[in-house]
């Protein structure tokens, strides 16, 4: 399959962030002492308020302890909490024995080990705080330790693996007009609550620690939450910009929506606290590379010395690769001692761990065996209000809705420019192809199946155009599907690859570029933090593309769509009421039902953000009325309904 183009998509987005970069860069040179570095800070809270809100109303923390270790020097307890109504956390809290006050304390933010707060590494980090005299409270992050989502299940699909059940969890809260990060730093902020409730805690030295996935969200709970004294985030700290270039997706709760629109790079959100102590910690041979965090670490000395605190803020770069490493938990516990004000040298420890089953919470070993209402349930939850208050758009709202929901670029005036590629021959069938420059450096590959192997070198349009939107390729569905193949056998056919799709497919093939973790779901994510919509930017594909045909001639177009490319369809046809036709093959029956389904799927790229308070696909479907017709439906799982799941 040729994709030729397989970096076009990518290197949009690099141009795209370094140009913000730029200003941003020209804008921190610009500050030149105290108000102006309050100034921005207070641009930048602003920001990251609005990446992250909806944060949902406070709930009783319902808290229970079911069960104390005692151990050397101290004592871990085993405390359950509900950062949501009937959303279960777990955790482990330490506590050092014999306080005689109010001791500092630290939340232990684990990250993507599987076994979360269980896990040795992270337990080690806890160990080394608790013998310095913290108390702290390692709690599990969703879908790790004992808060396992899909216990039971039958078909977990794209949800089988860690990291690729926060992204199928973030795609389907993406629906309702959340999002991931927002749910993993809630969780945040209600272990912080229930900390902040314990006598033994004082409330004014409270810091907040964790590795890789913990490092993320050490920043952005920083970043949230003002009641943080200090801070360490391991393993984490780079640049959007690095990871861009260095081909390296991150899990959905590692992308907020909108901060590259809001002109933030990641160690924006370690401004925001500042002059707070913290202290940035990396390792020579991260995958997060070490240049990104070098800049960062630059960034953030220069704003603290407009605060006339630079001693605040420091750098340490551990000797070996991705980890929370014995080097990174001892810099970690000296700068932690320091901000918390306590004398004398670090007590060096080498930590003996525990096993799960003398750590775990509850006997069952999951929160979802024992009671816990899963994630899946709550957004099940959400939709039943969303359906029952909302009133789906009538007449010309639709064209309104549909452009904020894909956050649509005003449309041009001219038609775009094209080239003409050279023609391919399909299973004896000659294809012309041309590349249409939709929006700047992007281009839309548009194949054309020629009548009698017409010449391929120009662009002659029909009056009755017929355009097939594919679900992955023009051309492999040219060769594979039926209904590519019978369609207008007399006459004329085009077919486009929009951007991410055929031509710019940004893996080697279509089962790469279905993997939940890959570059596509990178690229949505990316388009999503400048506050866009990929989906959206593929439908102005297709519009730009009518734009075209229309303006060489076309007076009458039928669009055809399968899977992925049946969204694009359906949008387009309510989008532009002037076409004559609209067909669907392998369509969703509802974003409803990617819900319901628990698991899905569907590429990331196929979930409009907020799209479920505003409509389902039903309405839509029935706003095309008469032009529609729907070959065929598939499920949640982009199967036939009746085809077995394996």
């Amino acid at each position: 399959m040729k994709n030729g183009y397989q970096h076009l998509v990518h290197d949009y987005l690099i141009h795209k962030l370094r140009d913000m970069r730029e200003k941003r860069t020209a804008e921190l040179a610009s500050l030149r002492g105290r108000a102006d570095a309050l100034a921005y800070q207070a641009k930048v809270r602003a920001a990251v308020a609005k990446a992250y809100a909806p944060f949902p109303e406070r709930c009783p923390l319902d808290a229970v302890s079911t069960g104390v270790l005692e151990c050397d020097g101290f004592k871990i307890e085993k405390v359950r909490f509900c950062s949501r109504p009937g959303y279960w956390v777990t955790g482990n809290l330490y506590i050092p024995n014999g306080l005689t006050a109010p001791a500092p304390a630290s939340l232990g933010v684990c990250g993507h080990a599987l076994e979360g707060k269980f896990s040795t590494t992270y337990q080690k980090f806890a160990l080394r705080l608790v013998k310095n005299g913290f108390v702290v409270l390692m709690y599990d992050p969703v879908q790790q330790g004992e808060r396992n989502q899909y216990i039971g299940l039958d078909y977990l699909g794209q949800a089988a693996g860690l990291c690729a059940a926060h992204n199928v969890m973030g795609k389907q809260l993406e629906l309702l007009g959340d999002s991931m990060p927002t749910w993993r730093v809630w969780d945040g902020i209600r272990a912080l609550d229930y900390l902040l409730t314990r006598p033994e805690v004082d409330k004014t030295r409270v810091g907040i620690t964790g590795n890789s996935g913990g490092g993320t969200l050490t920043e952005w709970i920083w970043a949230n939450d003002d009641r943080l004294a200090f801070a360490a985030p391991s393993c984490h700290v780079t640049s959007f910009l690095t990871n861009l270039e260095n081909e390296l997706p991150t899990d959905a709760e590692q992308c907020p929506v909108g901060v590259l629109g809001a002109g933030l790079e990641m160690i924006d959100m370690m401004v925001c606290q500042a002059p707070k102590p913290a202290i940035l910690l990396g390792q020579k041979y991260d995958f997060f590379e070490r240049r990104g965090l070098v800049e960062a670490y630059r960034e953030l000395k220069h704003f603290y010395s407009l605060l006339d605190a630079e001693e605040n803020a420091e750098l340490f770069i551990g000797p070996t690769v991705h980890g929370y490493s014995d080097h990174n938990q001892r810099e970690m516990v000296r700068f932690f001692r320091k901000a918390a004000g306590m004398e004398g040298e670090p007590f060096e420890y080498d930590p003996p761990t525990r096993t799960p089953e003398e750590l775990r919470v509850y006997e069952e070993g999951e929160v979802v065996k024992a009671g816990s209402t899963p994630i899946y349930k709550l957004m099940q939850e959400t939709v039943d209000k969303l359906e029952a208050s909302r009133k789906p758009p009538v007449g010309s709202e639709w064209q309104q809705v549909l452009a904020k929901i894909l956050c649509l670029p005003p449309k041009p005036l001219a038609p775009p420019h094209f080239r003409c590629l050279r023609p391919q021959r399909l299973e004896n069938k000659v294809w012309s192809r041309n590349a249409i420059e939709t929006e700047g450096d992007i281009r839309a590959i548009m194949r054309k199946r020629l009548v009698n192997q017409g010449y391929g070198g120009t662009l002659d349009v029909e009056e009755e155009v017929v355009l097939y939107l594919p679900n992955c390729s023009a051309e492999a569905d040219s060769m594979e599907c039926d209904c590519l193949k019978n369609l207008n056998p007399e006459g004329a056919v085009y077919a486009l690859d929009v951007r991410g799709l055929g031509e710019s497919l940004p893996e080697e093939g279509s089962g790469l570029y279905h993997q939940p973790y890959g570059m596509d779901y990178m690229m949505h994510a990316f388009t999503m933090m400048f506050g866009e919509s990929y989906l959206g930017r593929r439908v102005y594909d297709v519009l730009r593309t009518l734009d075209l045909l229309q303006a060489e001639g076309a007076k009458s177009i039928q669009l055809v769509g399968r899977g992925q490319g049946a969204i694009l369809a359906s949008f387009v046809a309510i989008l532009r009421p002037e076409l004559a036709k609209v067909t669907l093959y392998d369509a969703p029956k509802s974003f409803r039902e990617w819900i319901d389904a628990k698991v899905c799927d569907w590429p990331a790229a196929s979930f409009p953000f907020g799209v479920l308070k505003y409509f389902d696909l039903p309405d839509l479907y029935a706003a095309l009325g008469d032009k529609l017709t729907i070959e065929s439906y598939w499920t949640a799982y982009m199967q036939p309904p009746t085809e077995v799941r394996d």
